[in-house]
């Protein structure tokens, strides 16, 4: 008996896998990108996003425009904190196999022409967004952040790290309201003080990473002043920050309840955080202190909906 002879043409037979494979691919990227930048959106997406969200409410926006401002943000900041990740794990593999061994890179999920490759690719993209969204001066800004943070080694300096990561805020903060509406002199003077209290405070997240720091030949603040003196020091400016907050911040807004509310809760989470940082000294608690000033930073520009 003869076998049965199959009509199927090749054509036929790989269309299906050829018809697959770009959905399969972006998948596989928006997967990839996901990893690189997981441990980030809590300070570099959502606080964007939500400062977004103050300037769509200051302009009275409709909701088929905010729904569009929203897709823009998304979008935005998405590649904003992808192109980051991507040059500042390429040049921190090191530390990475210590501190942080499930990222792409050190678990070997992708390789480092490949990563480097798709750096470039944001960089791009990157561009053309934020020129086809009008945005184009902060997203070079933030470019020009990225290539002396991580490719000229500025991160290898506490000092030039922190006041990479203020003008990194502003950066963002300033696109994230453009993205909506032009700026006014009330989102500037936030802007101007959140931008400070990053950079004077972000050495917070070093304490977590000192080893694999030293590892990498890192000078950052918390080894080449002490642990203990940095933590003291961090406390008390913890501790000061929310008489900051209020009089140049809150005070000029009107001591509405919204605006007492937002003040208290700031107020109670930075004071919790400078209790943090003296009291709880491992890794895993230093993380947490760490996520808990991501937490207040993402609060403020919460309440920016709501009092601005």
């Amino acid at each position: 008996m003869q076998p049965r002879l199959s009509m199927r043409s090749p054509l036929a037979a790989t269309h299906p896998a050829g018809w697959w494979a770009w959905p399969r691919g972006l998948l596989r990227e928006l997967s990839l990108s996901w990893k690189f930048i997981g441990g980030d959106v809590s300070s570099a997406v959502v606080p964007a996003m939500l400062f977004l969200g103050a300037a769509s409410a200051h302009a009275r926006l409709v909701p088929v425009e905010l729904l569009r401002a929203l897709g823009r943000g998304a979008l935005y900041f998405w590649l904003y904190t992808y192109a980051f990740c991507l040059s500042n794990q390429l040049v921190g593999m090191e530390e990475d196999r210590l501190n942080k061994p499930h990222r792409p890179l050190p678990s070997g999920l992708v390789s480092e022409r490949g990563t480097r490759w798709r750096w470039r690719a944001c960089m791009a993209l990157f561009t053309l967004v934020g020129w086809g969204f009008g945005v184009w001066r902060w997203t070079l800004l933030w470019q020009l952040v990225i290539v002396l943070h991580n490719e000229w080694g500025g991160a290898r300096r506490w000092w030039v790290k922190n006041l990479l990561m203020g003008v990194g805020v502003l950066s963002q903060l300033t696109a994230a309201w453009e993205l909506v509406t032009p700026l006014t002199p009330t989102a500037w003077r936030w802007i101007g003080v959140l931008s400070s209290v990053v950079c004077v405070l972000v050495s917070l997240q070093d304490l977590r990473d000192m080893g694999g720091d030293r590892a990498g030949g890192r000078k950052t603040f918390p080894i080449v002043f002490g642990e203990r003196w940095t933590r003291f020091l961090l406390a008390g400016l913890f501790g000061l920050m929310p008489l900051v907050i209020h009089q140049v911040l809150m005070v000029p807004l009107g001591m509405t309840p919204w605006v007492v509310l937002s003040d208290a809760g700031l107020a109670l989470m930075s004071w919790v955080v400078a209790v943090r940082v003296v009291r709880w000294r491992t890794p895993a608690a230093d993380h947490r202190t760490y996520l808990l000033f991501t937490g207040w930073y993402c609060l403020a520009l919460l309440s920016t909906i709501v009092i601005l």
